[in-house]
């Protein structure tokens, strides 16, 4: 009997559910195993599209469940797995319900298939709408106080696509050409869904995909004038890229030899130039001093919340407090690699105290503030000089992810 069409797209989504929910995976390493029997492009991008709704608006369709349960699914129940990726397809992505039904109910059988079936017919027929804002987890709105709020709202949807451009000086003619709109010198942002191979400047490089705020910490550098800068933990290459083409000599260090391909080739595609090293930033020793050095330490990527919903709900205090012992080491070390009067910025793209605000004098450095004129139009620093930005932020252009970002001197 042949196999129910969108089938494999739903059972694969179920799969990644599983993987970030029970075992705590990133959504990105659950798509591997997942999708390996999923072989059109359009079916893997469903997938991957009705797992990262599931997670957006997990508490919310876990409260329309509930709504229409006369007793409690187990959290774990496999019938409530896929209620959440059939409420995904729903008010989320469009699906009609009949088709909902048609292509979720046959990953159940027997009574949790009519469970199933009872429940989400209950609920189309209730017409049951979502908030226009999700609800966050319980400890994710502890941890973020009064920001919560706003950061929701910035979850919502899946963000735009930001670009960044090689050549800043091309901005207004890229973004004409693109049809985008720039936020800030050497950017453009596009909607969302964009194919980002057919665009115009692509294959000549004249651009890469870089979240605005990712961008900002490259930014804070200024123009290199050919002086070295040391761009720790670099993979991908966003900004190592930036930093090249700011006209800095850049030596790129990561100990991930996969991302330092993906750098590589981004230099490839670019033409930009940079020394790359591949090693443990705590075990290394460099050759000398460096004029400046940017830390994009690494952390818990909350911040990355809009287009990694899996953060939402697998980071919690022991991945944080892992990831903020890491920082300050890479911190410490960072400041002794520093020329007299070298610059230092660091950023973490993490919403959380303990990897942002309270870093700040594990550096040992002067602070060097950041100043609003330095900012795209909409940001500004603290009285104390560093910047936090969150997904609430800018929403009438889009928003952008959540980083914590500062500058020192030595």
């Amino acid at each position: 009997m042949a196999e129910t069409p969108g089938l494999p797209a739903r059972r694969a989504a179920l799969h990644m559910l599983d993987a970030v929910l029970r075992r705590g995976e990133t959504l990105e390493q659950a798509e591997g195993a997942a999708l390996r029997s999923v072989r059109a492009a359009p079916d893997r991008a469903l997938a991957v599209a009705i797992a990262s709704e599931t997670l957006r608006w997990l508490v919310d369709f876990d409260a329309l469940i509930d709504s229409a349960t006369a007793k409690r699914l187990p959290d774990d129940a496999k019938p409530r797995a896929v209620l959440r990726l059939m409420l995904a397809q729903w008010p989320r992505l469009g699906t009609p319900p009949h088709a909902v039904i048609a292509t979720a109910l046959p990953l159940l059988s027997g009574g949790p298939r009519r469970l199933a079936h009872g429940v989400f017919s209950t609920l189309a027929k209730r017409n049951a709408a979502l908030p226009e804002v999700p609800t966050l987890p319980e400890a994710a709105r502890a941890r973020w106080g009064e920001a919560a709020a706003g950061i929701a709202t910035g979850l919502a949807d899946p963000p735009p696509l930001d670009l960044s451009l090689r050549d800043p000086s091309e901005t207004t003619s890229l973004t004409v050409r693109l049809g985008g709109e720039s936020l800030a010198p050497g950017h453009v942002r596009l909607p969302r869904g964009t194919p980002v191979e057919q665009l115009p400047g692509f294959a000549d490089g004249g651009w890469w995909v870089q979240d605005l705020a990712a961008s900002l910490p490259a930014r804070l550098l200024g123009a290199g004038e050919g002086r070295h800068v040391l761009d720790l933990c670099a993979a991908p290459g966003g900004k190592t890229l930036q930093l090249a083409a700011a006209g800095w000599r850049v030596t790129a260090l990561d100990i991930s030899k996969r991302r330092l391909d993906l750098l590589k080739d981004n230099l490839k595609r670019t033409g930009l130039k940079a020394g790359v090293v591949r090693a443990d930033a705590l075990t290394w020793e460099p050759k000398h001093r460096f004029d400046a050095i940017l830390l994009d330490a690494p952390c818990t990527a909350t911040g990355t919340a809009r287009r990694h919903p899996d953060v939402l709900h697998r980071i919690g205090p022991r991945q944080i407090a892992e990831m903020a012992e890491l920082q300050t080491a890479l911190l410490a070390r960072a400041a002794e690699w520093l020329k007299p009067g070298g610059v230092l910025v660091y950023a973490t793209c993490s919403l959380e105290r303990e990897e942002g605000e309270e870093q700040l004098d594990k550096a040992g450095l002067e602070s060097l503030p950041i100043r609003a004129e330095e900012l795209p139009a909409g940001l500004s620093p603290s009285s104390e000089g560093w910047v936090r930005t969150d997904p609430g932020m800018l929403p009438e252009a889009g928003g952008l992810d959540g980083f914590f970002i500062a500058r020192f001197r030595a």
